[in-house]
């Protein structure tokens, strides 16, 4: 992504009838919000939100050996995911060190689309690059600046989405499939995954389609969602977030003191990761003390300042032992503050004190998302 001005999706003019308050994240013109946060988090749980994620990557891998080839790189057993599954996967360093998270779509034996998150499509685009074959066996291709990509979630998505393309181009959850004929001549694909927790789909069509899709779907009764609310849906479901909640060493801020330099096992995420193959950085997540730092939620018990990226979490006596990497209140539970971040030496249920200022600590407890 270039220093000038940022890049305006293809719903740019969308979100611009919409009224939406646009902010520049990660070098593209996004909304916000358009109503308010609360409102757009709790209409996307109650009935549907729609949200513009063309930011997001979209790589498409192929060749005879494409399964085994990209399991070596993933903490996910790939040959396992059989088409037309969806699954999560980390991509480690040589060091362990966690460079990028992804979703990917098995089309077919041959056949893998992949989901790079915005700001690192450069770097897994270099990353992937560097380990392919040198007898051209797999061949990897960069459908992003072609590609608009829709979410709609929420437990109204199936019938917004069946009242727009028809209920032939449901599928469900972490499965894929070809957008097939429909009334607008919809062209892409669909896969039943999202950042929110919800039910819904994120719908992947060429950029002259997108304004198309959205304007059906708003008229279908689907919400307009911007990042503000894409961020408490997913930290309510104690989803990670590359370059927040965990970020590759070369990528850091020159100050920092590595907190957020981490590998599979300490981000505890329940999925993703297979110890029954080989891959890039394995020797790291094997090497793991019980009492090292993991990555936890907490809820506060008590009243007080909202917990924030950064705040520390100290033991009820004070002692330190760890730090929120993420941090905010949750519209779903009445805006308790909620947080997740990195502590040694927890379990679930244990009473912690969160140093939300320099004057006030607050109650709370460990817990292991999701919240909702």
């Amino acid at each position: 992504m270039s220093d000038g001005a940022p890049v305006r999706t293809a719903l740019y003019d969308e979100h611009v009838k919409l009224d939406a308050n646009l902010v520049d994240f990660h070098g593209f013109e996004l909304p916000i919000w358009y109503s308010s946060i609360k409102e757009e988090h709790l209409s996307t749980r109650s009935s549907a939100g729609l949200f513009d994620v063309s930011h997001m990557g979209s790589f498409r891998f192929t060749g005879a050996n494409v399964k085994a080839w990209l399991e070596s790189l993933a903490t996910q057993k790939v040959t396992g995911i059989s088409a037309p599954r969806c699954a999560y996967t980390h991509f480690l360093d040589e060091q362990g060190q966690l460079i990028d998270d992804m979703i990917f779509a098995v089309v077919s034996d041959t056949e893998i689309l992949g989901v790079p998150n915005a700001s690192m499509i450069d770097v897994m685009w270099d990353w992937f690059t560097s380990h392919l074959p040198s007898d051209g066996s797999i061949v990897l291709e960069n459908l992003s600046d072609a590609t608009s990509i829709l979410a709609l979630q929420g437990p109204s998505a199936q019938d917004i989405l069946g009242s727009v393309l028809g209920s032939e181009n449901h599928v469900a959850r972490f499965k894929w499939q070809q957008i097939s004929e429909n009334n607008l001549g919809i062209q892409g694909w669909i896969q039943g995954t999202g950042y929110t927790g919800e039910a819904g789909y994120e719908i992947f069509v060429p950029n002259h389609q997108a304004p198309l899709l959205w304007s059906h779907l708003i008229k279908a009764n689907a919400v307009p969602v911007g990042l503000g609310a894409r961020d408490t849906l997913r930290l309510e479901k104690g989803f990670l977030l590359s370059g927040v909640d965990f970020c590759w060493p070369p990528l850091d801020e020159p100050d920092s003191d590595g907190f957020l330099r981490r590998d599979s096992w300490e981000t505890n995420v329940p999925f993703g990761l297979d110890l029954e193959h080989e891959f890039i950085g394995k020797h790291r997540v094997v090497s793991h003390d019980a009492n090292d730092a993991r990555w936890w939620g907490i809820r506060y018990t008590e009243k007080g300042p909202l917990p924030r990226p950064g705040k520390e979490v100290t033991t009820l006596d004070g002692t330190l032992i760890g730090r929120l990497s993420s941090g905010a209140p949750a519209p779903s539970l009445d805006n308790i503050g909620i947080g997740i971040g990195y502590m040694h030496s927890v379990s679930e249920g244990d009473e912690v004190l969160i140093v939300a200022s320099p004057r006030k600590s607050v109650r709370a407890v460990v817990v292991r998302p999701p919240f909702v």
